[in-house]
């Protein structure tokens, strides 16, 4: 199995190649759309800011290029946020395969950005098989994403919002997995059988 991690211009990417590594699995960190179309999972990961990102995407073609994939796309963090529709992070354009906006927390009492270890809840199969209810995963963000029928996990900060979400074959999670323990291997271990 070839597993291609996107090479933009936001973090992360190191950390999730040690964690497909922790697995026994190698990757190889890329921004050449042959390699990404060849690979059989692509790996979205992403710690960094909407418009800069969108624009390192756009310039390249990459935006194109992940709308037409075929095979299991994972975006995390940011990565999700960029499949959505739209950030409101400098009202920034993204790439729209999830029909959703990203919207500034305004949680009130709550700290902002969100970091630090919460619970998920309601989540699907695809991602979440064997994963138990109201497991904690790793968070670090002040944008979210709305709950709506894409929605396949849930997690509760102020107000609900999208851990995760699910269509065709695009996934992604607001939570960071490779930052999650044994939680997050169970996650990444079923994206990488899907």
């Amino acid at each position: 199995m070839t597993v291609a991690i996107l090479k933009y211009n936001a973090g992360n990417v190191a950390s999730v190649q040690n964690a497909l590594a922790r697995l026994g699995v190698d990757s190889v960190i890329t921004d050449d759309p042959e390699v990404i179309r060849a690979a059989d999972k692509l790996i979205f990961p992403g710690v960094g800011e909407a418009s800069t990102a969108m624009s390192f995407l756009c310039e390249r073609g990459l935006d194109v290029l992940i709308r037409s994939l075929t095979q299991p796309v994972l975006g995390v963090c940011l990565g999700m946020q960029l499949m959505c529709t739209h950030s409101d992070e400098n009202d920034t354009p993204c790439i729209g395969i999830f029909p959703a906006t990203v919207r500034l927390f305004e949680s009130g009492e709550m700290k902002v950005p969100h970091t630090g270890w919460n619970t998920i809840e309601d989540s699907s199969p695809a991602l979440f098989h064997g994963v138990p209810e109201n497991s904690y995963v790793y968070f670090v963000h002040s944008y979210y994403v709305s709950l709506s029928e894409y929605t396949s996990s849930v997690c509760r900060y102020g107000i609900e919002f999208s851990a995760a979400l699910e269509k065709d074959n695009f996934y992604g999670v607001q939570f960071h997995p490779e930052k999650s323990g044994t939680v997050g291997e169970k996650i990444l271990e079923n994206f990488l059988r899907i």
